[in-house]
């Protein structure tokens, strides 16, 4: 929470069957007063999407296996450039753990295609909730 309070953006990524917690957390984002920008990489714009993060910025990255390229490139290229990561993966062996500053560990029970995400969102929420507790609150909308 004090990386994600110290941004001036929070841009914030995820791909695949881990998006719902990347459009969450923007939704969040805007409710809390945090200034963020989704990646959402519609039509394949991830990587200009991502390309105003600098180093004032955090890139807030989430995936699982098996990793989604795209999460990783882009990541793997904000890290080069200066950007702080904090990464929600679910092994220390993850790909994001390399580029990030701060990251968090979440096992969720995985039925082959399908995984849960509730334990993760929880996480999400949290931590969002304590970055704006962090920069001095919330602001209602």
């Amino acid at each position: 929470a004090d990386q994600l309070a110290k941004a001036e953006t929070i841009y914030i990524l995820a791909g695949r069957r881990a998006f719902p917690l990347a459009a969450y957390a923007a939704y969040a984002c805007g409710k809390l007063g945090l200034r963020s920008i989704l990646i959402d990489q519609l039509g394949g714009l991830g990587p200009e999407q991502a390309a105003g993060a600098g180093k004032k910025d955090v890139m807030l990255a989430i995936s699982f296996s098996p990793y989604t390229p795209e999460t990783i490139a882009i990541t793997t290229t904000a890290h080069q450039r200066g950007v702080p990561v904090v990464a929600i993966t679910d092994s220390p062996f993850s790909p994001l753990v390399p580029q990030a500053s701060v990251w968090l560990e979440m096992a969720e029970a995985d039925y082959g295609a399908f995984r849960s995400l509730a334990a993760t969102l929880a996480l999400v929420m949290t931590l969002l909730v304590a970055t704006a507790e962090t920069r001095g609150g919330a602001k209602p909308d």
